[in-house]
């Protein structure tokens, strides 16, 4: 009789370990919410994971099909950022903000492959790690495209806080204005038809994904299918409900923390110094580049910084609403930099890891 109780005995012990980690993955979201830190549910499940992954023998496994559905809806989160109106903002000024895109991304590969010179760090992981734009589909497709997810997280997202934590400082000192919490980002429709458009867009965003043997299929899959409905107007403005975003974000931060070992957390700690540094040449980098766009279109200097900022979508267009700038054209130069990362780092992942690959017989 007493054979078939191990079995249930174990799987209650995984019931109860996955609910206390989902209760603390919670607890921690509430806290780093109210610190205003950058997408906290990513940040809790990371810390939860790390946690675990250091303190528990067995830790928690994220199921598959939860990381792949989580990575979807991040997909479908930043296609529906890609709308017509916002585009057109570019206006006359398109030629000037590409190259300043452009010149971004040449920012971020040198500041990567200085970091990929440092010895825990190879330069697919360097490179992924300090792209400027996207840092939840960068944090995605770095496992699947060669790169240290955990390193990658953590770079990605101290990067994100640098510039969070800064933006209320520039503004003050440099500008003379004082950040304002308006309202950014908020979508319209109700919360099923978000729930119906992440579902539709995810399934199909999956399956094209496949077919056309895309990297990162997961991600950049559901992001063309919606990017492409977005543009089409046929999204009417719906945005993926809030706790559904949060609950991708978690699922992606749990994947990236438990996957750490103490090996792993030593080396991610050995790389911080360097990687904040090329953090602070990239923000004054990006900087500069505001300046050289401001001089080219004759815009105000407040709205090219903020739309040359490297990270913190949303905090960036609360920023531009509160203080009065033209939140519209500062949008549309971060969603079409977004993009041109996202869609560009599979690409450079091939190149730099041909480059680093050794010759044949080696």
């Amino acid at each position: 009789m007493s054979g078939p109780r191990r079995p249930r005995r174990a799987a209650l012990t995984g019931a109860a370990h996955a609910l206390l980690v989902a209760a603390a993955v919670v607890a921690a979201t509430l806290a780093l919410d109210r610190l205003a830190v950058p997408s906290p549910a990513l940040f809790a499940g990371l810390l939860v994971g790390l946690v675990d992954a250091l303190a528990v023998r067995a830790p928690l496994a994220v199921p598959e099909r939860a990381g792949t559905a989580a990575q979807a809806a991040v997909g479908v989160t930043t296609g529906t950022l890609v709308q017509l109106s916002t585009l057109r903002a570019l206006g006359e000024h398109w030629l000037p903000v590409v190259l300043v895109v452009l010149a971004t991304l040449a920012l971020s590969l040198g500041t990567g492959w200085l970091l990929g010179r440092h010895r825990d760090v190879d330069a697919v992981t360097g490179a992924f790690a300090l792209v400027a734009g996207g840092a939840s589909g960068l944090v995605v497709m770095a496992r699947e495209l060669g790169a240290d997810q955990r390193v990658v997280a953590v770079v990605q997202y101290l990067r994100v806080l640098v510039v969070v934590l800064s933006l209320p400082v520039v503004l003050q000192l440099g500008f003379g204005v004082s950040g304002g919490s308006g309202a950014a980002g908020a979508g319209g429709g109700p919360w099923w038809a978000g729930a119906l458009l992440l579902a539709g867009c995810s399934l199909a965003g999956l399956r094209l994904g496949r077919l056309a043997r895309l990297p990162a299929p997961s991600l950049l899959g559901p992001l063309l299918v919606t990017a492409v409905l977005s543009l089409s107007g046929l999204t009417d403005g719906l945005t993926v409900p809030a706790l559904l975003e949060q609950l991708a974000y978690a699922v992606i931060g749990l994947q990236v923390g438990t996957g750490f070992t103490r090996a792993g957390l030593a080396a991610v700690a050995r790389v911080l110094p360097a990687a904040l540094a090329l953090i602070v040449v990239g923000v004054a980098g990006c900087a500069g580049l505001a300046v050289a766009l401001s001089a080219a279109t004759g815009l105000p200097l407040l709205d090219t910084y903020l739309a040359t900022t490297p990270g913190g979508l949303y905090a960036v267009l609360a920023a531009a609403v509160g203080v009065g700038a033209d939140a519209t054209f500062v949008l549309s130069v971060q969603v079409l930099r977004l993009l041109v990362m996202l869609l560009a780092a599979p690409a450079l992942a091939r190149l730099l890891a041909g480059r680093s690959a050794p010759p044949p017989g080696a």
